[in-house]
Formats: C-alpha cells, sequence, structure tokens
C-alpha cells in the first residue's frame, strides 16, 4: 500500500494539502432528476407512491400501507432476543449516551429591566422528528442511539424511526436499538421516498417537524430538496479522521485508528501529523503490515492511496495550525498532555484526547455524539446534540412605563425607515395606563 508522505517543510506543502482536501461532490444531474421525481410523487399520490417506489427499489412487496409500519411488540420481541452480551453493550452505550446528553439541555430564562418589562426566551421541543436509519448491506444501531437518544432528552413527543428492509430482511440489533431507545413508530422503508413521506406526509406517515439521520446519496439529495419544509441535520460527506500524534504513540495503535473511518467507504480521508519523521515511518510499515488482516481491506486501501497522508510537520504547534485549516469530523490529540495543546484546537467536529482514546469509543459507547460536521463544515458547525430537538422562543411582556420609553424609541427608527404604521403603533402605547 502506498500511502502519500507530505511535509510541511517543501516549497508547494500548502497547493499539495490543498489538493489532498479537494473534495467536491459532483452534481448527479441524473440522480438529482429521479429524486425530485420521486419527491413530487410522494407529495401527490402519497402511500400509493412510497409503496411502489419500495416494490422497486428495495424487492418488498407489500400488500397496503399498514404493512410498511412495524408492531412495537417486534421492536420488544428484537431487543428480548439479543444475546445477554449485545444487549448489555447497547444498554451501556444508551445510558452514557444518554448521561452526556442530558447535560445539553437548554432552559427558559427571564428577567425584568428597570422599568418593569419583562424579556426572556423559552425553550420548548420539537413536536415530532424523523429519523432515517440505513438498512440493506449497512446496519447501524448506533446511529439508532446517537440520534434517537438526545431527542428523547429533549422531550420531543414523537419520534418516527424509517428503516429500508431490502428483500424483507430486518436488522434485529437495529431494532433492538430502536425499542431501546424509546422510537415510538418504525416504518420499513427507505431511500428519497422515505425522506419524502417524513416531509410531505402521508395518510399513513406523519409528518415531522424535523429529519436527522445518515443516507446514501438519494437521501443525501431528498433531504436538501425538503430543508425549509421541514429541518435537517445536515448533509454529511465521507467520515474523516486527523491525528496529531507526537511520535511516542504505539504506530499500530495509530494504523488501526486511521484504518477505523478509511473502511467506512473509498471515499473517507485519514491523516497523520507528526513532528518525527522516524514514526511516520513506523506507521507506514505497521499499515502495510495490518492491513492483511484487514476483512475490509480493498476499501481501506483505496481510501489511504487515493485520500490518506502521513505529514511530517516541524512541531505539534505547526500541526495544530494545519488542524485548524482542515477543521476535521474526528481529531485524535494523541500526544502526552492533550489539555495543553486544546486551547490552540478552534475546529474539530470532535477531539479525542490522549493516547488511549481511539475514536472508535466515540463512535459507540463514550457518550458525545457521533454525528458530527465533516468536508471542513466544522468551521462553523457543530456535533447533533439536544440543542437540536430544542428551539427557542422569544419573550417579550412591556410594561407601561416600558411602552413610553420603548416607543419613542421605535418610532424613530420606523420613520427613518418610512414605515410609518410601524411607528405609530408604537406611539399608540404612550401615555396610557396598562
Amino acid at each position: 500500500m502506498n500511502i502519500r508522505k507530505l511535509s510541511s517543510r517543501n516549497a508547494g506543502f500548502k497547493a499539495e494539502l490543498d489538493q489532498l482536501l479537494a473534495f467536491e461532490e459532483t452534481a448527479d444531474e441524473k440522480l438529482e432528476a429521479t429524486v425530485a421525481v420521486i419527491l413530487t410523487d410522494v407529495r401527490k399520490h402519497g402511500d400509493r407512491a412510497v409503496l411502489e417506489y419500495t416494490r422497486k427499489f428495495d424487492r418488498l412487496a407489500l400488500e397496503n400501507a399498514r404493512e410498511m409500519e412495524l408492531p412495537h411488540a417486534e421492536l420488544r420481541s428484537a431487543l428480548d432476543g439479543l444475546s445477554a452480551e449485545q444487549r448489555n453493550a447497547l444498554e451501556q452505550a444508551a445510558k452514557r449516551v444518554t448521561e452526556y446528553h442530558k447535560r445539553q439541555l437548554q432552559e427558559s430564562w427571564s428577567y425584568t429591566d428597570r422599568d418593569g418589562t419583562l424579556l426572556g426566551q423559552q425553550v420548548t421541543p420539537l413536536d415530532r422528528v424523523g429519523l432515517y436509519v440505513p438498512g440493506g448491506k449497512a446496519a447501524y444501531p448506533s446511529s439508532v442511539l446517537m440520534n434517537a437518544l438526545p431527542a428523547k432528552v429533549a422531550g420531543v413527543s414523537e419520534l418516527v424511526m424509517v428503516v429500508p428492509t431490502p428483500d424483507g430482511i430486518k436488522n434485529s440489533l437495529v431494532l433492538a436499538a430502536a425499542c431501546l431507545a424509546g422510537v415510538d413508530r418504525v416504518f420499513t422503508i427507505g431511500g428519497a421516498q422515505a425522506v419524502a413521506a417524513l416531509a410531505y406526509g402521508t395518510p399513513t406517515i406523519p409528518k415531522v417537524d424535523k429529519i436527522v439521520g445518515p443516507g446514501n446519496a438519494y437521501v443525501a439529495a431528498a433531504k436538501r430538496r425538503v430543508f425549509g419544509i421541514c429541518g435537517i441535520d445536515m448533509i454529511a460527506g465521507p467520515s474523516e479522521i486527523l491525528v496529531i500524534c507526537d511520535g511516542q504513540t504505539d504506530p499500530d495503535w495509530i494504523a488501526m485508528d486511521m484504518f477505523s473511518q478509511a473502511e467506512h467507504d473509498e471515499l473517507a480521508q485519514a491523516i497523520l501529523l507528526s513532528p518525527d519523521l522516524k514514526f511516520i515511518d513506523a506507521v507506514a510499515r505497521s499499515a502495510n503490515r495490518l492491513l492483511e488482516q484487514m476483512p475490509r481491506r480493498d476499501i481501506i486501501r483505496t481510501a489511504l492511496e487515493n485520500r490518506g497522508a502521513l505529514i511530517h510537520v516541524n512541531d505539534l504547534d505547526e500541526a495544530c495550525m494545519i488542524s485548524n485549516r482542515i477543521a476535521p469530523e474526528h481529531l485524535e490529540l494523541s500526544v502526552a498532555d492533550p489539555q495543553a495543546w486544546l486551547p490552540k484546537l478552534k475546529h474539530a467536529g470532535a477531539i479525542f484526547m490522549g493516547r488511549f482514546t481511539s475514536e472508535a469509543l466515540g463512535d459507540y459507547c463514550a457518550g458525545p455524539n457521533h454525528v458530527l460536521p465533516t468536508s471542513g463544515t466544522a468551521r462553523f458547525s457543530s456535533p447533533l446534540g439536544v440543542y437540536d430537538f430544542q428551539k427557542r422562543s422569544s419573550l417579550i411582556q412591556v410594561s407601561a412605563l416600558g411602552a413610553e420609553k420603548l416607543g419613542d424609541i421605535a418610532s424613530v427608527l420606523a420613520f427613518g425607515e418610512g414605515l410609518q404604521a410601524h411607528a405609530q403603533s408604537a406611539l399608540y402605547r404612550k401615555n396610557q395606563s396598562s
């Protein structure tokens, strides 16, 4: 395996880094056109269109719309049917994720100023959220937990999950996770048609306020198109990991950490930054030796050869600067004193600190959410959390005395904007008792 090696000391390094990071999802006109047709069909024809697309794409012929929904007893049976080891792991992960997200709860607040006017903010949860969970070859019970549990902590009244079941094959771990996480309704549909059903609503599938969860290119395109009709979490790109290492961590650990993201798909990106050139060479040797043990080695090899890199930097200060330029989804800070370097790191979806903190722990059970901004969007975006399932309403209760003062201020500004009705509305309440 030939992973490219770069050095920040080279004159052309900036251009090499830009080329390495360049990833623009090319617009697939045929895909976009297909998604547009599916969304229109579902909006116009509801359940009938969803059933037709489920038959076409998932090879699943359902007799009627009611068969799309799984009974809760089937979810409970999936949970009860797990091995003790699997159930314990799922429960422990759910407990840790819940405990972490409880700390994110926002509370309503208000204050009263000197003239008796009350100002504040009321925080309320969304009413209904749709959770998209991939099906078929991919099965991600961890994604069920990461998307459903923050919503439940936020107080969302109803959580509706859609999961494709090609050829009628259901994944018991996914269904068990849905039961454990408190998902209210589960429908065995997927693709752009499922996104459309959640966004527009059908006689069987309720319209939701927000759609969260990962999916393929068709799902991503559909989510992009329905944004504004309902909310969405984000449009995620390929998985990424950036490792900053001082050269003192076991090179096998670092190689496997890079593999952990590279195995997602051929477009995933894994980068190492280190001031120790001998260590970089050791990681390269470890990667080549360990690769043959990996069942997904072909995917890993393609990802690392096409979008991976081992970068020699001058020092850890420069590594932090480059990391901020990259703004990675996952950042491993594998150094002796990670907290000392934390203030220098501004942009990352999640920061894994210390030699024993593998990114994989964050994917499953550490506690923080694994739904993270990708493709440099960590410069302005945050991980999925409870705050994505809450919204804020401003509170304003003006006193009679406040109406005197604020009326003057508002009328001057309103007249300046040429909005006479605004000005008069503000002035009407002057000199009036409450």
